[in-house]
């Protein structure tokens, strides 16, 4: 029997919904470079994912979030989201209200506030499938379980 090592990575992702709107931001970096996706990245050491998720999400959007207003949204574990090896995501949604400004940085080139009903482009990484997900959720009333 052959044994196997795989490195595996832990991120964050957000799924922040402002009214009916989902903030996007334009990767400024490969893989995807120029492709919208979530606010997201890699959890520290010594960061919980949720810490990981609010921190994110500030320095992308600028945009701060109590960790405890973060709702679960799903683990993403397929090995092949990601082109740079085996990476798993814990998605949140966090609601912020409608005057809510965006502005990007770290990472980010540009941000984007997007309507959630009708949003059908294509996102970098498997970000369609965890919008499509957040959707479910909040069509369903379901934006509190999970905490």
């Amino acid at each position: 029997m052959t044994k196997t090592t795989e490195s595996v990575q832990l991120t964050a992702d957000v799924i922040c919904v402002r009214g009916s709107d989902v903030l996007l931001i334009e990767r400024g970096w490969p893989p995807y470079a120029g492709l919208f996706a979530l606010p997201g990245g890699y959890v520290d050491p010594g960061e919980t994912s949720r810490t990981a998720a609010a921190r994110e999400l500030r320095e992308e959007t600028g945009i701060r979030v109590a960790e405890d207003d973060l709702v679960l949204v799903g683990v993403y574990d397929h090995p092949d989201r990601d082109p740079r090896g085996r990476f798993v995501s814990i998605a949140y949604m966090a609601t912020v209200p409608e005057d809510t400004t965006a502005q990007a940085g770290d990472d980010a080139a540009a941000v984007r506030w997007t309507p959630l009903a009708t949003f059908h482009g294509a996102l970098a990484f498997d970000h369609n499938q965890i919008v499509a997900d957040a959707r479910h959720r909040l069509a369903a009333g379901d934006d509190h379980s999970g905490q």
